[in-house]
């Protein structure tokens, strides 16, 4: 998905190899000398004391400013799950629907289903623990309440749901789950649109706005669709990424387009959108700014590294009357599906994240998105995970939360991820180490 931009993207060619050769050196440099990197201070940041946030948020708090929102996929799907695919999608599958089995997946971090009470049988060995190696479907429905209780729990405020491309049976039951699911457990949602490999979409995203999300499956009508200055949010990612459709006038054209039906629009660009010159009539029409940052860094060090181009986007955005969204991610790693190393960003038993959580409240910037909360492709899901081998399959490697040589439960990043949007909305002070403990 998105985080393919961060390892082709022509101006990181080479950033992300030599991350990799020094990363483990420079993230023990770092830790001795944070002080020296950043300016820091463990008191709160000055609040706003209505809002309870930074005062130099462009819009007051909402659904999505001075919030933390999550990404969520809802796209894995399992032969005869009931969907309208009817397949082992983004798990693996081989031709006939065959499941996914050893050297057949698509993906990298191991679930915890321990709390879904349907699941799927694969073609994996049991897991270490002798249990069966099962997987679960988005298109079950306690699989989507699963999630948005978790957030509910967790204190996760929002989730961006994913819709790649117009309206199919598939998206729009996985839309109207997670529209059940938000109004069961009180989190907000929004439809963010990929347009990754979608070459129509000026001229189809509009009617499947209209014609489906507005008035067939009547989201926006939800009391949980999230709003932000009294609008419903929208967000259209891939603005500006390379090898995706469009260009300044056709992106332009739909985000006014949306402004024009009464819509809150977030751009979802990449990390260097601001020196994209002949781009920035896009960028500066929207209402607010998400840049892209899962996989362009990697380290205490790498994270440090990109507080100056957090503070000039900010600063720019600010300058601009421009909301601004900082992303943030886990790690990265997908060897079992496109390659590469594994483990390929180390999660750093959550002291990777957290860094950057510090460093976008040090900035007191006061929205935040994670990507992702159930990419288990790519290894960045924040949702429960495979805590050591006895959690998944003896005979694949997928990557288990152990993997940075501490023992975490299996839902350490969800309460960490809670603990940081209290830091990020001002409910607590700065701290510099999570404060979440690994078990």
């Amino acid at each position: 998905m998105k985080q393919m931009i961060s390892l082709f993207n022509s101006h990181l060619s080479g950033g992300i190899k030599k991350l990799g050769y020094h990363c483990l050196l420079l993230t023990s440099m770092a830790a001795c000398s944070n002080k020296e990197l950043l300016k820091k201070s463990d008191a709160p940041l000055a609040l706003n004391t209505k809002s309870g946030i930074s005062t130099l948020a462009v819009s007051p708090v909402g659904d999505v400013v001075g919030k933390l929102v999550v990404g969520y996929q809802g796209w894995f799907s399992c032969k005869n799950d009931g969907s309208p695919s009817n397949n082992w999608i983004h798990w693996g599958s081989t031709p006939g629907g065959l499941p996914p089995s050893p050297g057949n997946q698509t993906f990298e971090l191991w679930p915890d289903t321990r709390e879904y009470t349907t699941t799927f049988q694969t073609g994996y060995a049991n897991l270490g623990n002798g249990q069966p190696a099962k997987l679960f479907s988005s298109w079950t429905d306690q699989t989507v309440n699963t999630h948005f209780r978790w957030m509910q729990q967790y204190g996760i405020d929002c989730a961006a749901m994913q819709r790649f491309g117009k309206s199919t049976p598939q998206k729009d039951g996985i839309a109207n789950k997670v529209m059940a699911a938000a109004q069961t457990y009180g989190r907000k949602f929004y439809v963010m649109y990929d347009i990754s490999g979608w070459t129509n979409f000026q001229t189809e995203i509009k009617p499947d706005w209209t014609n489906v999300i507005v008035n067939t499956l009547h989201l926006t009508a939800s009391p949980v669709y999230a709003k932000q200055n009294g609008k419903p949010v929208v967000c259209i990612w891939g603005i500006g990424v390379t090898n995706r459709p469009g260009n300044v006038t056709s992106w332009t054209d739909v985000i006014n387009w949306f402004k024009a039906q009464g819509c809150y629009v977030i751009v979802g660009g990449p990390r260097d959108w601001r020196t994209q010159t002949a781009n920035l009539p896009a960028y500066n029409a929207s209402n607010m700014i998400m840049p892209w940052a899962t996989g362009t860094f990697s380290g205490i060090a790498g994270a440090n590294n990109y507080v100056s181009t957090l503070a000039a986007d900010f600063a720019y955005c600010n300058a601009n009357g421009i909301d601004y969204q900082a992303e943030t991610f886990p790690g990265f790693a997908w060897s079992n599906w496109k390659g590469g190393a594994q483990n390929q960003i180390p999660r750093l038993h959550g002291d990777f994240i957290w860094q950057q959580f510090a460093n976008i409240r040090n900035q007191g910037i006061p929205s935040v998105y994670v990507g992702m909360f159930d990419e288990y492709d790519e290894a960045t899901a924040i949702a429960k995970a495979a805590e050591d081998a006895s959690m998944a399959p003896t005979n694949q490697y997928f990557l288990k939360l152990d993997a940075d040589g501490v023992h975490v439960s299996s839902d350490f990043y969800l309460r960490l991820v809670g603990d940081a949007a209290k830091m990020i909305k001002g409910q607590t002070p700065l701290v510099w180490s999570h404060p979440t403990p690994h078990l």
